[in-house]
């Protein structure tokens, strides 16, 4: 057996392999609800074969979201919605299901990125953005709405709202949204968060809302449902957010009972430099998992299934999230147990489609003809 096919339990939730679905914004919900669209990507998907699939970032609130098309949790119509999809996949899909509740903080009221991404004016559709300060993202922006104390609890109590309505639903675990500039990351960065109360300046204070909204999260559902955070470990700005505040934060979040962290970068400003190339962000997975002693899922340009083999079967990471590199070849990891010599799980009636040679491709199968 490969590494990257082994089993592992996070939380308490028995994964059957490494591989992880990232979140991917689909921009296609109607008032925060599931579509068609998401029937069909997400069914996709959860055929792949991976062992969780993590639902797009999803809106506490209808300020929360980043477009006026994403995905929403705030409402018994958004949960139906959901609902239905999710029924789909438990029918056909053994896959483990997580979704990303998620704000958006100064990011949100804007365009999709096939229609620019720009900041979406009230007028035209939009609404007011809120942050932690009234410092737009771009230059050239309005100004978004300074969170006040009220705004803060409004926000904690949707997120605690969201998670159980998610946890009703079914689903399997929980991702918060901590990372790529969206409201939990702007708190935590001092390029975002210039607050003069004890939600700003120092770390301590900066990291407060943050995990005020997950110890909120971590109550309204039972501890044997994982909640995860997903963090963006660096702005890859001079004096923004770096890898060893993030550490800080994950201790922090071990402490309360955090089940996984999701490693990412970036996001919070358009001055970040990042230097790209294969597996660039494993080196900050691997000081949080150290850090903190978190299981840890990487991504970012991990696009073969021998390097996410090496990832594993190293112990730098206990799991690797593909995204982009699924959308382009929804079955990677039927092709990485292929490539790795390895069996993976696949629909009953796909089973006739194993190439010739790879007969255990989908385990033992035996395929009858008439």
């Amino acid at each position: 057996m490969s590494a990257l096919f082994s089993p592992y339990d996070l939380g308490g939730l028995r994964l059957a392999n490494r591989i992880v679905i990232a979140p991917m914004c689909q921009y296609s919900a109607e008032n925060g609800s599931a579509t068609d669209w998401h029937m069909m990507h997400l069914g996709q998907l959860a055929m792949s074969g991976a062992a969780m699939l993590i639902i797009e970032a999803t809106g506490v609130e209808p300020e929360g979201r980043i477009t006026p098309g994403c995905l929403g949790l705030w409402s018994d119509e958004n949960a139906a919605a959901l609902g239905r999809v999710l029924a789909a996949i438990r029918k056909y899909s053994p896959i483990r299901v997580a979704i990303q509740l998620a704000h958006a903080g100064r990011k949100g009221s804007s365009r999709a990125p096939w229609d620019g991404g720009t900041l979406l004016a009230p007028e035209d559709g939009g609404w007011r953005p809120c942050a932690p300060s009234a410092l737009p993202h771009a230059a050239g922006e309005a100004a978004p709405l300074e969170l006040d104390r009220a705004g803060l609890e409004r926000i904690r109590e949707a997120f605690a709202a969201a998670a159980r309505r998610a946890y009703a639903l079914g689903l399997d675990a929980i991702e918060l949204h901590g990372a790529h500039g969206y409201l939990l990351h702007e708190f935590l960065s001092p390029l975002a968060n210039q607050r003069d109360d004890e939600y700003g300046g120092a770390l301590e204070n900066r990291m407060r809302f943050p995990l005020e909204v997950f110890a909120a999260v971590r109550a309204a559902v039972p501890s044997a449902m994982p909640v995860g955070v997903r963090v963006s470990a660096t702005d890859w700005v001079d004096g923004g957010w770096d890898v060893e505040q993030c550490a800080v934060l994950a201790r922090a979040l071990a402490e309360r009972g955090c089940s996984f962290l999701h490693v990412s970068s970036g996001g919070v400003s358009p001055q970040q430099k990042i230097p790209q190339h294969a597996n660039y962000q494993v080196g900050l997975a691997e000081n949080l998992r150290a850090a903190s002693g978190l299981p840890t899922i990487a991504v970012g340009l991990i696009t073969s299934p021998e390097q996410a083999e090496a990832l594993v079967a190293e112990g730098r990471v206990d799991l690797v999230a593909i995204a982009r590199a699924m959308l382009f070849n929804p079955r990677w990891p039927w092709h990485a147990a292929a490539r790795l010599g390895d069996s993976v799980t696949a629909p009953r009636q796909y089973w006739r489609s194993q190439p010739r040679g790879m007969s255990k491709l989908f385990g033992e199968v035996k395929i009858g003809q008439r």
